[in-house]
């Protein structure tokens, strides 16, 4: 991000990581209900429901699924005071089950949803954007979290800051550390420490710079609340996954971050392996690199090192590349160390071996130890050695790598919610039958929203977007402008495809050109 004095900018921006070693960033910690988070407690992994919240017997259920995946922690949406209230049977139900499962209320809009939701969970997540002030309404509900043992969770979202906040701030990660710290330090002024924040984006290298800045922040004035971790709307599949990699495994690479979710247009239990996948491979990261010019090195700034500006993949000339491979069991910091210390600008390649069997597995360690190299304008190329896979199912891999990274775009992009209680139709089957139908396509971003929430915010850079509008009802957008308002769904993939062609975007797909 360009530079900008404001929030974070505290002049020792190597004081939030060390650029040597692996070490966790240290937090106090926070209980919710069973689950101890923080305070060197391993990095916790959740995930959220999609079921309506008022339907106790499927939301039970789903939680108990989750569980089962090895998921301790549970969100539900409440963006009523009657689901909010259902809170309390759900609860009830999971724990007759035999479940100690943590249950989160997620509050939008609301702040009278939150206060009920703080009587019946373990902890309720805020949006900043939603209240008109961190005073009133604010603090009393940290007066009913103190009263009934409930965490809370600071959540900034990229796509819904505060109107006061949007307006001189803009969408940047910098108004969305004020938004942070202003609930924060009426926290720290009530002595009230049951708190976690976290600062989400679809965008990665937005969310990493947003985490980065917040944790400077909070340094400046002795805070220690721990941090969820999360990009938001990362879609499915193999591309969602690499780009929940890329930016958690960012935070991660530098021991910052306590509780994890992957935000997957999947069913909710499979965003478990992804995490704990995530978490596991971040659990210990042996050997000291020393960096004799950390001066090089802007973590709050994205800047190029070098003169290229299309980074290549393995499979592509490599002629004028120095290619540095990663040999330990730290390849992030021992990659960056051996980068920042080059004399010159001269472009660079970062490769790592992997013996990986399973594509998966392959794709979320790479993305999670290469990303970060991108994410801070680095690395110049990427080479995966990876014998058990192909060559393109390796490059492919590569460049989703790249396109997670904001560095190299080869293919649609679709920034796709991963559905809760709020969303308004069927999100899963309706964002692979949009993938069916623009896959082809190259170069676009197209929003893929369950409802507006976050959805007109989280997608503000997207070239078409596709939101739920209420139920069967479809609103699209050409960038940040409604271009077709609450038309039927069984219409609305055709309208998207044929704005898509009005505005030039279209290509047929090769095999009907052929």
């Amino acid at each position: 991000m360009p530079a900008r004095s404001g929030p974070g900018r505290t002049g020792n921006r190597h004081a939030i990581m060390d650029l040597t070693r692996y070490r966790r960033r240290p937090t106090h910690e926070v209980r919710i209900g069973s689950v101890a988070i923080g305070g060197g407690n391993p990095v916790a992994v959740q995930s959220m429901t999609n079921t309506d919240t008022n339907d106790t017997e499927a939301s039970a259920a789903q939680i108990e699924r989750i569980a089962r995946a090895g998921g301790p922690i549970v969100r539900l949406t409440a963006q009523g005071v009657r689901e909010a209230e259902n809170l309390a049977r759900i609860a009830r139900r999971v724990r007759e089950d035999g479940f100690d499962t943590a249950l989160v209320a997620d509050i939008h809009y609301l702040p009278e949803a939150a206060a009920v939701a703080a009587r019946h969970v373990d902890k309720v997540r805020i949006n900043p954007g939603n209240y008109r002030s961190a005073h009133g309404e604010f603090e009393a509900l940290l007066d009913l979290c103190r009263a009934h043992g409930t965490a809370l969770r600071i959540g900034v979202n990229h796509g819904s800051l505060a109107r006061s906040v949007f307006d001189r701030w803009g969408d940047t990660p910098q108004g969305m550390v004020v938004s942070a710290m202003e609930f924060l330090r009426i926290c720290q002024a009530h002595g009230f420490d049951r708190v976690v924040v976290s600062m989400k984006s679809s965008n990665t290298r937005v969310m990493v710079a947003a985490y980065r800045l917040l944790v400077e922040a909070m340094e400046a004035e002795g805070m220690r609340y721990p941090i969820h971790l999360g990009v938001t709307e990362a879609g499915n599949g193999l591309e969602g996954r690499i780009k929940s990699a890329v930016g958690i495994g960012a935070l991660l690479a530098d021991g910052i971050g306590d509780t994890i979710r992957v935000s997957l247009t999947e069913a909710p239990e499979r965003e478990i392996p992804v995490a704990r996948l995530l978490a596991d491979h971040f659990a210990a990261r042996p050997g000291t690199f020393a960096v004799a010019h950390p001066e090089r090195y802007s973590p709050t700034e994205y800047r190029r090192r070098s003169h290229v500006q299309t980074p290549v993949v393995h499979t592509e000339p490599l002629d004028g590349f120095r290619v540095i491979e990663a040999r330990s069991g730290n390849p992030t910091a021992e990659l960056r160390a051996a980068i920042l210390d080059l004399g010159t600008d001269e472009p660079v390649v970062v490769k790592r071996r992997y013996e990986e069997t399973d594509a998966e597995t392959l794709a979320v360690k790479a993305a999670a130890d290469l990303g970060l190299l991108f994410l801070d304008g680095l690395a110049d190329g990427i080479w995966i050695d990876a014998p058990g896979f192909d060559e393109a199912t390796v490059r492919d891999i590569e460049l989703m790598i790249l396109q997670a990274a904001r560095v190299r775009f080869s293919h649609t992009e679709y920034i796709a919610c991963p559905s809760c209680g709020r969303t308004l139709y069927d999100i899963e089957r309706t964002l692979a039958q949009i993938k069916s139908r623009t896959g082809h396509l190259r170069n676009l971003k197209i929003g893929v929203m369950g409802c507006v929430v976050n959805g007109p915010g989280e997608m503000a850079d997207a070239d078409y977007g596709y939101v739920g509008a209420g139920p069967g009802r479809i609103t699209l957008y050409k960038g940040r402008t409604v271009v077709a308002r609450s038309i039927p769904q069984e219409e609305a993939l055709d309208r998207l495809v044929a704005l898509i062609r009005e505005t030039g975007d279209w290509q047929e797909p090769e095999s009907e050109r052929a």
